[in-house]
């Protein structure tokens, strides 16, 4: 028997989401190719110099950022920097996430109260880069002696106005931006039958483009003779031994186990 009109429908949608996020993937991959080089190196020499790493992204954004954090293949010195009520969807209700986003200050009292200091690298993650709280965590970060990678879509520099009172984007306060290629709105797909735009592919897009900067770290340190501080699967044979090693050697730069 043959689909029915709506399952061939569906796969046709599906097929077109799968198409745009290899489009945008394939884009990220010969685009990014210098900025995702630079990024590597910066968390390579954070590394090596005996630094700390740092991830941050706010609602959606957090996604990626928490998938460098604990990770079996990742650097087990990539800790997250939380900012309650903006880290996932859990609070409630889930538009304070948002609004916290907006509210100026919030990231000075953050960084306050964090472990960042002086030496560290600091990873953040704003799909529009235009609200108050990534736009302050970058600036203030590289006030203390932190450097910034942010990932963000430029496009939202060109096609929105920004949020924060210095008129400025998360991308104007970073070492190395690595553009995501997203188009404002983060939706892939239309049809005349729906009346908003749908399918985002900037998680996927976002967290491909970071693990490639994990493993450019991970190649940079080997280069350098270091071996790069990495993390196993807990469910392979002496998966589990393996990052009690890397614990026991790294545990002054790893927060996320006190």
């Amino acid at each position: 028997m043959g689909e029915t009109g709506s399952a061939s429908a569906d796969g046709k949608l599906s097929g077109q989401f799968l198409d745009a996020a290899i489009g945008l993937l394939q884009r990220v991959r010969d685009e990014e190719a210098g900025s995702v080089a630079a990024a590597g190196e910066l968390l390579a020499d954070t590394v090596a110099s005996g630094g700390r790493l740092f991830a941050f992204g706010a609602g959606h954004s957090s996604l990626a950022a928490q998938d460098l954090v604990y990770r079996a293949g990742g650097l087990a010195l990539m800790n997250l920097l939380t900012v309650p009520g903006v880290v996932g969807v859990d609070v409630m209700p889930a538009t304070l996430g948002s609004a916290l986003e907006r509210v100026d200050g919030l990231a000075s009292a953050v960084l306050n109260c964090s472990p960042l200091r002086a030496g560290d690298a600091l990873v953040i993650i704003s799909l529009s880069g235009r609200n108050a709280l990534p736009v302050e965590m970058a600036q203030e970060a590289r006030a203390l002696g932190v450097k910034v990678i942010g990932v963000t879509s430029v496009a939202y520099t060109r096609e929105t106005k920004p949020r924060h009172r210095s008129g400025t984007f998360l991308k104007d306060h970073c070492d190395v931006v690595l553009d995501s290629k997203i188009a404002p709105g983060d939706a892939e797909l239309s049809l005349d039958t729906i009346p908003a735009p749908f399918a985002p592919a900037s998680t996927v897009v976002t967290s491909a483009l970071l693990q490639a900067v994990m493993a450019t770290a991970a190649g940079a340190l080997a280069e350098r003779g270091i071996e790069p501080p990495l993390l196993r699967s807990g469910n392979v044979d002496g998966g589990l031994e393996w990052n009690d090693r890397v614990f026991e050697e790294y545990g002054d730069r790893i927060f996320y186990r006190q």
